[in-house]
């Protein structure tokens, strides 16, 4: 099955919580990696999310432990600050 990677640096200006994380994250930026793979069948090319992955700590912060956190995309898009113009694909 084709599968295809995203990469997205977000930024967040405040601590934020998402579901599915220990307590509240820092502000800063993070990346993040969503991954698809291709519908097959279908008359015309297309593809699901089936990975969102957060990766901690965010990009500026002192490097200790790093982790990829399996998160579901609503629940990072109900934690970005709106309007979203801090998102740049990378």
């Amino acid at each position: 099955m084709d599968v295809r990677t995203h990469e997205t640096m977000v930024t967040f200006d405040h601590p934020f919580r998402i579901r599915g994380t220990e307590g509240v994250l820092p502000a800063g930026t993070y990346r993040v990696v969503i991954d698809e793979e291709q519908i097959l069948g279908l008359s015309f090319i297309a593809y699901r999310r089936v990975a969102t992955l957060l990766h901690t700590p965010a990009v500026a912060a002192p490097q200790g432990r790093s982790e990829s956190l399996a998160i579901d995309a609503a629940d990072l898009e109900a934690a970005l600050p709106w309007p979203p113009t801090t998102i740049s694909p990378r």
